[in-house]
């Protein structure tokens, strides 16, 4: 934990940081319909989700619309997920702008649009999830339940609910740039879809390290066991929610 054993940025450093993440923020916003849907569909002859994600490589004795459909369906479980943690990370993000009311105008502003820009992926992922359903066979069953997930996570401590949000933004960004971007022979839509979600990743991932930063600053060294003793919990509970 040495890394973070104290605040790692000094107070007029943390000021420009989160100017800058407001800047950008306001320079790379986006609408569903207006820039990302734009009154396209899916386009169901396409793979959603990439070979290095699905792993439907693996099973060698599928036809290849039978790995096809797989792969849609895994790409549906996906974005699922995707809206299942939106959920918690909107929640907390607005919890942190009570520490900058009083305080730096562009940290708050910078928390209330990432909160918001939560919330509009939320609607994504729901529109998405509707333009899947209608073109799927029936039987698809989604067995968590956003509340439920966010409940799990919000009565840990925020040390770890940051570290576990600091993360998920991480591996978002990742999954994309190596995975998704690089696919042509993926739905042109779900593709757009990750694209513009990982452009608000991009900004939100800085946020998620100053606060972060700030919150190890002011703990104790029992305090901060103690939060990555939550973390390592917090994993295990969210994953036995999805598993169901």
């Amino acid at each position: 934990m040495s890394a973070l054993a104290s605040d790692a940025f000094p107070s007029a450093n943390r000021a420009a940081r989160y100017a800058r993440c407001l800047k950008v923020s306001k320079k790379v916003e986006w609408q569903i319909d207006r820039d990302l849907i734009r009154a396209r569909s899916l386009d169901f002859s396409r793979k959603f989700l990439p070979d290095g994600l699905s792993l439907v490589e693996r099973l060698d004795f599928l036809a290849a619309d039978d790995a096809r459909l797989l792969s849609q369906i895994q790409g549906r479980t996906y974005a699922y997920i995707f809206g299942l943690v939106e959920r918690f990370i909107s929640a907390k993000m607005l919890d942190q702008t009570r520490g900058h009311i009083l305080g730096d105008q562009n940290a708050l502003e910078g928390l209330v649009r990432f909160s918001s820009e939560e919330l509009k992926h939320q609607e994504l992922f729901r529109r998405l999830e509707q333009m899947i359903g209608d073109n799927m066979p029936a039987g698809y069953a989604m067995v968590a339940d956003p509340n439920d997930v966010a409940r799990a996570v919000l009565g840990k401590s925020a040390w770890a609910v940051l570290a576990l949000t600091c993360h998920i933004e991480l591996f978002v960004q990742s999954h994309y740039e190596q995975s998704i971007e690089p696919r042509e022979e993926l739905c042109p839509l779900f593709k757009d879809v990750f694209r513009f979600h990982w452009r608000d990743e991009c900004q939100h991932v800085m946020l998620d390290e100053l606060e972060w930063t700030a919150e190890h600053a002011r703990l104790s060294e029992a305090e901060r066991d103690q939060g990555v003793d939550d973390l390592i919990a917090l994993v295990g509970a969210v994953d036995g929610i999805l598993q169901g």
